[in-house]
């Protein structure tokens, strides 16, 4: 059957040589790519292709499936598994193409980097809206995939719609914002190169930035990267990994890491479940290329497109200034303690993380009303039982005893759900 599509596709493309094609706006004939026209606001004439499968559940689910550079939504449907897989599980997946030089998505511009701005992810949302009025698609279950710039183009749009796609997952991609550029030029080279690196807290507010005054959930990511990926090089997976886990409010310390697979190291944070709020899979000797065997379905398991129950969105963290630290100090030769005051002065909380990072020569040896995670340097600690509920204004003391080699200072900042707090 996709044999016999693609030959459609291609004969098709053969008379638009001498014609101009109008198809209708009627829904795609079942398991076959079909190019969809006239489907909304396009600003930068992107093209749309979507496969439905034979069999669909009631509302099903919706992928968008965005390709890399050079490729088209036909070579991204037949190169990956996400359409065999949508024939397993019964979700529908829009492949969008685009249409300029170089066939790369614009992740650049400022007008692709806002919430409803002028180029490609106001097209793509397009495509989605089109599938959801058209299929009766379960808005709560739209989500996105993409392999290099398709992954940019992921972590665009969730940044970009937080309102329209529940999840992500990202291969082989950058940071949302990280491939700004103001000279009309669509490459920033030290972000491809792994250069520019950011606080968690400058990262997250570049996201916040795209859509002033959302205040809703927030989608999960799930980010992968090559060890020797030489196009969009490998430090750019910590930087993901910084952004997602400020924007939803988790330490950036994983709560699980293992080896799904000979090569892989999995990370979870925030949850040790399937579908965690973040997810990073690092593939050992892996370069730039598209998702393997093995690869999409983990992928699928992680959206909650596999027929698993989809977690509910993330509650946003308090924005910056939500929260004020005490942090006073009792030191001696080559020891201290110190007492940490947690004070939330924004919304109220039902669970907190608070995250620092201890001088160097510092080294905790005990502590209480909280549990701590990592000894030198970074520290995570999280709320007990009893004191996890903040309501505003509410504050509770958590402490610690350290060693230290000569600096008994306070570390320099700290993080509540992941949000920089005021230091008094």
């Amino acid at each position: 059957m996709r044999r016999l599509a693609h030959a459609l596709l291609a004969a098709g493309a053969a008379v638009a040589l001498g014609a101009t094609i109008l198809l209708p706006a009627a829904p795609a004939a079942a398991a076959a790519l079909q190019e969809i026209t006239g489907f909304g606001t396009n600003p930068t004439n992107l093209r749309m292709h979507l496969y439905v499968p034979d069999r669909l559940p009631s509302k099903p689910a919706l992928l968008v499936a965005v390709h890399y550079c050079t490729g088209s939504g036909p070579a991204f449907y037949s190169g990956t598994e996400f359409a065999a897989l949508a024939d397993r599980y019964g979700y529908l997946v829009i492949y969008p193409s685009a249409t300029r030089s170089g066939q790369c998505f614009d992740v650049s511009s400022p007008g692709a980097l806002r919430h409803d701005g002028n180029s490609d992810p106001v097209g793509i949302v397009s495509m989605v809206r089109y599938v959801q009025s058209h299929y009766g698609t379960d808005p709560a279950r739209t989500f996105v995939t993409g392999a290099s710039s398709g992954a940019m183009m992921t972590n665009v749009l969730l940044g970009d719609y937080p309102d329209v796609f529940r999840a992500g997952s990202a291969f082989m991609g950058v940071p949302f914002g990280c491939f700004a550029t103001t000279d009309g030029s669509g490459w920033n080279s030290a972000c491809a190169n792994g250069q520019i690196s950011r606080t968690p807290q400058a990262w997250g507010d570049l996201v916040r930035a795209a859509y002033p005054g959302y205040s809703g959930a927030r989608p999960r990511m799930q980010v992968w990267h090559g060890t020797e990926d030489a196009t969009l090089r490998y430090p750019n997976l910590a930087e993901e990994i910084k952004q997602w886990t400020n924007v939803l409010g988790v330490s950036q310390t994983p709560v699980l890491t293992d080896a799904p697979q000979s090569g892989w190291t999995r990370t979870r944070y925030g949850s040790t479940a399937t579908q965690a709020p973040v997810e990073a899979i690092s593939v050992a000797g892996a370069g730039h290329s598209l998702p393997s065997s093995g690869m999409a379905e983990r992928a699928i398991s992680f959206l909650g497109l596999d027929g698993g129950t989809t977690t509910p969105p993330t509650t946003p963290p308090p924005t910056a200034g939500d929260c004020r630290i005490g942090y006073a100090v009792d030191a001696w030769n080559t020891g201290l303690t110190a007492t940490i005051t947690i004070t939330n002065t924004g919304a109220p909380l039902n669970g907190w993380t608070l995250g620092f990072t201890l001088p160097a020569g510092q080294s905790i040896t005990s502590g209480w009303n909280a549990t701590y995670t990592g000894t030198s340097g970074a520290i995570t600690a999280r709320n007990m039982s009893y004191n996890g509920a903040l309501a505003t204004g509410a504050s509770t003391s958590i402490g610690l005893q350290a060693t230290h080699t000569g600096d008994a200072g306070r570390p320099a900042a700290f993080t509540l759900n992941g949000v920089a707090c005021a230091i008094t």
